[in-house]
This record gives C-alpha cells, structure tokens and sequence, in this order.
C-alpha cells in the first residue's frame, strides 16, 4: 500500500518541493525514515506514532517506510510531521481521498494530535501558489500569515483528526478559504523626535540619512543622545510597501519569529543586537544556515550601539550586505543567499573613556589607546558609511521645560515620504542605492561645486566610493528640498556629515 503527498521545505526564503511517499508492507513493526532527514526529522516517528494513537485512529502494525525527495537535499525541521503522519493513514486506508497530490501539507504535530504553527509557512504558500496547486493544509496559527498569499485556497486545521476529516471531503464542500486580513492602523511607535532637547544638526542627519536610505554613524561622548536619537529613526520612515512587507515577513517566518495569529509586518523591523553578537547570528549560518540580524532588519533598520566594542571580524562581516543589500552564506552542501538591504545606524564615543575633546569632563586615555579603539571599525567598513556626524552633549540648561524644542517625528515622516515617492519616480529607487553609472546624471555638479568638492576628496584622502556616497547624500538633501538640481547649498551640507576624527 503506497500513498504520496506534497510537502515543502524552505532554502533561504525560497520554498522548494518536497515529495512524501509512504510505503505499508507486511512484515515486523518498523518504521524508516529516508532522504536525508536530519535528528529533528527522525524524530517525527515518536510524534506520529503517539498523534495517531491519540488521536483515536489505529497505528498500523506494518512495515512503514517513508521516503523523503528528493533524497540528496536535507530535511530539517518538525514541519513534517503533519504529512508523514497523513501519509500513514493514507497508505492504511483511513484517509480514503486518493487524489491529493496537488495539495502541499506542512505543520508540526504535539503527542495529542494538536498541530503547532510551523516556521516559513509564507514562502511555503508563495511556492505553493506559483506551482499551481490546488490548495494548501497548514496549521490554524500560521492562517493569518498565509492569508496574504492571493489565490490559493487555504485548509486551516487545529488537529490531527480535522485534517483526516477535510481530507475526506469533497472538493466542493471544503470550508472557504479565510479571508485576507486587513492593515492595521499605522502603530504609535511611543518614541518622537519631539522628545530630543537640542541636537539640531544630528536630527537634520538623521531626517536625510532616512529620506535616502543612508547609513549613519554618531560619535559623541556617553549621554549626548546618540542612543535615542537612533530608536527614534522608525518613527520618521514611511510605512513598508506590500511588497516590502512581504519580504520582510517571510524573512521573520523563516526565523520563527511570527507569532500565532500574526501577519503581514506593518512596521519597518529595528534591530538592536548586543555587541557580544557571534558573526553567524549578525549575517546568518548554522548547519541549516538562517537568517541573521542584517536579513532581519531588511528594509529596515540595524542598530549597533557601541560599534567598536563589537568583534572586527563581526563587524567587516557586514561589508558584502552593505555593498550589495544581500547576504550569501556557503556550506559545504549548498549555498543560500539571503536579503539583506538595510540601513545601518551605529553609535560611538571618540575615545575608551568616552570624552576626547569634552568641555565639561577631562579624557584619560592615551594617544596610543584612542588610536587602538578607533581602528576597531575598519577603514574599508567606515568607507561604507554615507554619513558620519558628531553628536556634541546638551547643556543642562537645555534640558528643562515640558515643551518640544524640536518637530515631531510625524512632520519630519511626511518630508521623507515624500522625498523617497520622489526618488522612486524619478531613479527608480533610493539615492544610497543608485548606480554609479546614473549618478552623473542625478547629480550633475557646475564648475565650482565640482571643484569644491574635489578638493574636498583630495584633502580627506577619500576613495571613490567615499565620494560618490557625498555626491548620493547631496542628492538626498536636493530632493528634501523639492529641488531637480543639485546645488552648491545641498553639495555643502553633504560635505558636512564627513566628519572626520
């Protein structure tokens, strides 16, 4: 007695087929899993075993063997268990519904026949759309989170014995498909820029490096407000498009990190990891390698705080997602290559002390340990950065009244939505991502701002990217201002986030 179902498994954010044959034969009790499953496959035959039996249905006391395919790729995971487990009644004849191999079943199975949400259902249902099929069985917690996947009809089921029991219906009288869930109001993200005292020129960094998708880096010693002025860069972004959404929640379901119930990502991930972060956990690896904290804050926002106390090696880990807005981690079996355009926002102090060039607190560190500590972030990493801003201490006087002495975060969104629609009509995309080859043209320079600014590049010592990433923010500030030229005024202020230690 032989039964086939369709499930899949997930490569980097991809789905990819995965064929279940289930093979009943008569001989001593056993039960055989094949096709490269990895230990948390192997698994699933205790699972199945107590399911079915819990479940009220009879486990077949046959030779059972179960074929994984292809067999020369890994399987990994417990979303298996639910189409192995369905396999074997099939093949025992109480799934009497033969035709199912146009429907893809994924889900994880408690002892008690309770089937639990499952990583990577998204990608799982986009692959499952794409390759035609007629619909997919997957647990109730991954619903809302399938639901965006437009025409594919959807079996949600809670238990072992509801999906024997929709299996065993006909086609016509299957329950509908849930409906879409609908956007959520804008979330209030409780943080605003109004809540900064001072700080003018950092703000105004923070306002151009989100109007063109530009990496930042504040220095400035403890307490300047380098910390509240980066959690506060979500609160001045536009909210995602759909179809950055659906990146980016695929993304987070791959990792596990969609909640039951939950769907579509509504806000623009902010990620925060600790400097103790390992290489693998900032840019993704493992046996079955994941996502890391870079392909997390896809289209997004990466937060390093403290930059130079994070590992070096960790650090230039980073170059090849700044440079191309994506990720490929290799193993020895496969390679994977996962999104990864972010915006990186880091923070620093000048010194180990924190306080080289303070008016108010004398540094105690020696020449040689502030050249160590800044040599920490490399030059090739820092070359990366579009803007690099000091962030100076607000006086204390500055600090009393109740009233804002700043715009809201909600005023300074509306600029750079409306700079970025601009920067998308016109380019196709954001400034800190155009070509070289379209950067002459976005930001063609007259004589004297060309000569100011190659001066400029030649006193600072900058490298050809360094200066093109100048001429990307100039042209940000230009569309801040409404402005189809890059004048001598936009050139200037881009020379000033430069800052050099």
């Amino acid at each position: 007695m032989l039964a086939s179902l369709e499930s899949a498994s997930v490569v980097g954010i991809h789905a990819s087929p995965v064929h279940v044959e289930v093979d009943l034969c008569f001989g001593l009790p056993r039960f055989q899993l094949v096709g490269l499953p990895d230990t948390s496959v192997k698994e699933s035959r205790d699972r199945v075993h107590a399911a079915i039996r819990n479940s009220g249905f009879e486990f077949p006391q046959h030779r059972i063997v179960i074929n994984l395919a292809p067999a020369d790729v890994r399987k990994a995971g417990a979303s298996y268990d639910l189409p192995i487990a369905l396999g074997v009644l099939a093949a025992s004849g109480v799934v009497t519904t033969r035709d199912i191999r146009d429907i893809v079943i994924v889900g994880e199975l408690a002892l008690d026949g309770t089937i639990h949400p499952a990583r990577g259902v998204l990608p799982i249902a986009v692959g499952a759309r794409r390759a035609g099929a007629a619909a997919l069985l997957l647990p109730w917690g991954n619903t809302t989170e399938a639901a965006v996947v437009e025409g594919l009809h959807l079996l949600a089921v809670r238990t072992l014995g509801e999906a024997v029991a929709v299996l065993n219906q006909p086609r016509d009288q299957w329950p509908p498909s849930p409906p879409a869930p609908s956007a959520p109001p804008p979330g209030d993200h409780g943080l605003d820029l109004a809540d900064i005292r001072g700080q003018a020129f950092a703000r105004r960094a923070l306002e151009v490096a989100a109007a063109g998708g530009h990496n930042l880096l504040m220095t400035g010693p403890p307490g300047a407000g380098k910390t509240m002025l980066a959690r506060r860069m979500p609160s001045i972004l536009p909210p995602l498009l759909f179809d950055e959404a659906l990146e980016a929640t695929a993304i987070h379901s791959v990792a596990g990190l969609i909640p039951p119930g939950g769907g579509l990502l509504t806000e623009r991930p902010f990620r925060a990891p600790h400097h103790t972060v390992s290489d693998a956990a900032l840019v993704g690896g493992g046996a079955q390698p994941r996502p890391g904290e870079v392909s997390l804050a896809h289209h997004g926002v990466l937060f390093l705080d403290e930059m130079p106390e994070f590992e070096r090696r960790v650090l230039d880990a980073m170059r090849q997602p700044l440079e191309e807005g994506r990720i490929t981690v290799s193993r020895a079996a496969r390679s994977v290559v996962f999104p990864a355009r972010f915006m990186l926002v880091a923070a620093m102090n000048p010194c180990p002390c924190g306080y080289l060039g303070s008016a108010t607190r004398p540094c105690r560190c020696t020449p040689s340990q502030v050249a160590k500590y800044r040599t920490r972030i490399s030059g090739p990493l820092r070359d990366r950065i579009d803007l690099i801003v000091e962030v100076n201490a607000v006086p204390i006087s500055a600090l009393g009244g109740s009233e804002p002495s700043g715009e809201a975060s909600a005023t300074v969104r509306e600029r750079v939505a409306a700079a970025r629609q601009r920067q998308m009509l016109k380019r196709g995309g954001l400034n800190a991502r155009l070509p070289a080859r379209a950067l002459g043209r976005a930001c063609a320079l007259g004589g004297s701002a060309r000569a100011v600014l190659d001066g400029f590049a030649e006193r600072l010592h900058l490298s050809a990217r360094a200066y093109h990433r100048v001429l990307r923010v100039a042209r940000t500030i230009a569309d801040l201002a409404g402005s189809e030229t890059v004048t001598d005024e936009h050139l200037a202020e881009s020379l000033q986030y430069r800052f050099v230690e």
